[in-house]
């Protein structure tokens, strides 16, 4: 049997889809490769907006026509908050919501089935987590999702509905599948969550997110550990200080903003203000001064007038940002944002975007144009083409590509940074490193 799985949304998606693939594997199913047709079809749906769950049954509607008798499976997040309408669809066979991975992995695989909807309550039943190394294509990065769910209940946000509650894994699970990483010869391990903050509040006894981190900075094989995105106010002092302490961590944090006008924010039901950001970021660039910060920025929230978006586009201006993503405010059915009056035009919504990320670009350059000339320790991934470059992040989160041989692949080697090149860098391997990797084996990672 052959099968092919279609993702859409975050990155948290894309984790669970290579979870999904890796467990399908081993049941003896085989990807289908690039147009080929597949007996299953899995689509990982999103809800984040609307419009995303018109792209998911999109995609079913797509996958049905591919092949009329293939098994079509929704999970997901858009699985889990709307069952019975995904189930509605007659192009859909069988609905499985999240937690619920080996059901799954059995209907997938053939098994029969007697009820088309499989989908737990996520806000009062505990799903395991599923922990495992995964990596994206080419990548020699491994993700490793250690919390599930949220409990925050962000004005716009469905996602406390769609995953559920905030549930954890013990840092025992997490020390050892970080321990299994490194012997398959994993490099990097990105920690990820949905609401990474959130960690260990749920365990018995409770876990802080920061006594994880200090056992992974003690413990850890690996030397490059990357936190994903946290909520600002998630980020304590101490935790600033560890990460810039220990040498483990990469000087790399992704923090939320969302809106940089205070009374937009409370709307939001955002924990912080403006105030509390900016001098977040001064006290982490004072600590780690070459340190990547990110942020993901809403525009066109309702009730955000147009002075309301030249105090936040100003705000964002000042900010010593290295990227961010810049997120038009779409509609999600059953969030309080859904409700509220003030809804900004869907031109003006387009302008406001176009602005910030104009803003954006230009401030990527001016942070990468900082590195020219400058030594950065670069991991490298995979051959960026056919013409010998290989390509890779610093660990502050840059990327650069650089004339190399293929058994640098999987290795972390200084590079001489050389000029800005679209988004990232070009550079080049200084010689000292390429003296250390003639006398070192090739090392490559194990899926």
């Amino acid at each position: 049997m052959r099968f092919a799985i279609e993702t859409l949304g975050c990155k948290v998606n894309q984790y669970d889809s290579a979870i999904i693939e890796d467990r399908l594997r081993r049941a003896g199913l085989e990807p289908a490769e690039s147009g080929q047709i597949a007996d299953v079809y899995v689509v990982n749906t999103c809800t984040v907006t609307d419009r995303a769950d018109v792209e998911s049954l999109r995609i079913a509607r797509r996958v049905r026509r591919r092949n009329p008798n293939a098994r079509v499976i929704m999970t997901g997040c858009l699985a889990q908050a709307s069952p019975n309408r995904l189930a509605e669809s007659r192009e859909v066979d069988v609905v499985i919501g999240l937690g619920r991975l080996d059901e799954l992995i059995s209907i997938a695989s053939g098994a029969e089935f007697h009820d088309r909807v499989l989908v737990s309550n996520l806000r009062k039943q505990k799903a395991e987590i599923v922990l495992d190394a995964v990596a994206p294509a080419g990548q020699t990065r491994a993700f490793l999702k250690l919390q599930e769910g949220c409990d925050q209940f962000c004005s716009f946000c469905i996602v406390p509905v769609s995953r559920g509650t905030s549930r954890s894994a013990s840092p025992r699970q997490i020390l050892e599948t970080i321990d299994e990483m490194h012997s398959r010869g994993f490099k990097e391990v990105i920690l990820s969550g949905v609401h990474l903050g959130g960690y260990g509040k749920d365990l018995h006894p409770s876990v802080t997110l920061m006594s994880l981190l200090e056992m992974i900075a003690e413990r850890s094989p690996i030397d490059r550990i990357r936190l994903s995105s946290i909520d600002p106010e998630e980020l304590s002092p101490e935790l600033i200080d560890l990460v810039a302490s220990s040498g483990k961590f990469c000087p790399h944090f992704h923090l939320p903003l969302q809106s940089g006008d205070d009374q937009v924010l409370a709307a939001m039901r955002r924990r912080y203000d403006s105030n509390f950001f900016s001098d977040l970021v001064d006290r982490i660039l004072q600590r780690m001064p070459d340190a990547a910060i990110g942020t993901d920025l809403i525009v066109g929230f309702p009730g955000e007038t147009i002075a309301h978006f030249e105090r936040y586009f100003n705000f964002v201006d000042r900010l010593p940002l290295a990227y961010f993503h810049v997120f038009p405010y779409s509609v999600r059915t059953g969030t309080t944002a859904a409700k509220m009056s003030g809804k900004v035009a869907a031109a003006e919504i387009t302008t406001r975007a176009r602005r910030m990320r104009e803003l954006g670009e230009r401030k990527h350059e001016e942070f990468l144009t900082r590195f020219i000339g400058r030594k950065l320790q670069v991991l490298f991934e995979d051959r960026e083409n056919d013409n010998g470059e290989l390509k890779g992040y610093s660990r502050n989160y840059i990327r650069l590509t650089a004339p190399g041989e293929a058994r640098l692949r999987n290795r972390e080697v200084e590079v001489l940074a050389r000029f800005v090149s679209g988004t990232g860098m070009v550079g080049e391997i200084t010689e000292a490193a390429r003296e250390a990797a003639q006398s070192a084996p090739a090392y490559q990672t194990t899926r």
